[in-house]
């Protein structure tokens, strides 16, 4: 299938560049996947569409504020630092501003020493494995010297990190958040689970190939990231039970999708505790075995997560809404306004 059946136009001044006041008030596309029916809602109407019965996945991965700046030691040089991965034997995988300026054996300093690392080797597309040292617990100091890894389409400072944190992230690891998730407050989840609704939670570590373009003509040829996932035996059951009752499974996030998909392809269709690494790359085609309805926001022309919505909905019906998006001015990616397709 063509890269180019994915795109649409997208005018730069609807790409949010910070978050509305209260995270529920963003306004909701509600996309029929049969029909390809719209309504136009606001998020905090999401209660209208869930039945007693229904499960709502919420991915609970914590976003890093990896993003650090610091020195070369031996010629005091600014340097950027973006950590992607933790690696089994604690160094780490980064991106590197000016990349060229850090070899093997290069040693860096934070936070006029308080963090330190040594290039130990070279990563995949230019990046360097880093091996740090520190007393004390490495992520308090990465709490109180890090910043938050915007999306690079994000030119305005955030002034309060929170907002780029869900109001249940536990699972520290992320890269980027999950941006679905960042609508819903715990109020909004309370009246959840007091219409009958059950909350269950994954995790799925964001890494930044999430933001890489897709550079391949044919999308069968494209390869996708792996990211880190795991799912509790406690959130399984609950799959299986609201399965095997009727219910509906509902994700939030693309990165919830994934997960759920990736376990169930494994397994025939139910839900068993599990974790490892994921590159499923879903799009029109795939048969969905995990999933009924899925709350994510706007996303890029010609990304993977357009068409992991596609997949689900119809890329006529998906594109026909998103031209419906641009004319009504939604707000598009991070900070943007929400989509359910159910």
């Amino acid at each position: 299938m063509d890269i180019n059946a994915f795109d649409f136009h997208l005018p730069e001044e609807l790409i949010a560049q910070t978050p509305l006041e209260k995270r529920e008030s963003s306004r909701l596309m509600v996309l029929n996947r049969q029909t390809g029916d719209i309504e136009h809602r606001h998020f905090f109407d999401i209660l209208t569409y869930f039945r007693p019965g229904d499960c709502l996945v919420l991915n609970e991965t914590k976003v890093m504020p990896a993003r650090l700046h610091g020195v070369k030691e031996d010629t005091g040089a600014h340097i950027e630092v973006l950590l992607l991965k933790q690696e089994e034997d604690d160094s780490w995988d980064t991106l590197v501003k000016p990349a060229k300026r850090v070899k093997e054996g290069t040693i860096l300093s934070f936070g006029e020493g308080k963090l330190k690392a040594e290039c130990v080797g070279m990563g995949e597309q230019g990046g360097r494995k880093l091996k740090f040292s520190y007393d004390g617990i490495f992520y308090e100091i990465l709490d109180e010297l890090g910043e938050m890894p915007l999306p690079p389409y994000i030119k305005e400072t955030l002034d309060d990190r929170d907002r780029y944190q869900t109001v249940f992230a536990r699972e520290i690891g992320s890269a980027a958040a999950p941006t679905a998730g960042l609508h819903f407050t715990k109020e909004l989840l309370e009246a959840l689970r007091e219409k009958g609704v059950e909350i269950a939670f994954i995790t799925l570590h964001v890494g930044l190939g999430t933001f890489r373009p897709v550079s391949v003509d044919k999308i069968e040829e494209h390869d996708m990231h792996s990211e880190y996932y795991h799912m509790s035996e406690e959130t399984a059951s609950v799959l299986n039970r609201t399965r095997q009752e009727g219910g509906r499974i509902i994700t939030v996030g693309t990165t919830s999708t994934r997960t759920l998909e990736t376990i169930a392809s494994a397994t025939g269709g139910t839900f068993k505790a599990a974790s490892g690494w994921t590159n499923i790359f879903i799009y029109p085609g795939y048969e969905f075995k995990a999933i009924d309805g899925l709350i994510t926001n706007f996303h890029l022309p010609k990304s993977t997560l357009i068409m992991l919505v596609s997949a689900l909905a119809g890329r006529e019906h998906v594109l026909h809404a998103y031209h419906e998006a641009v004319n009504e001015k939604y707000r598009f990616f991070s900070f943007g306004d929400a989509m359910l397709v159910i």
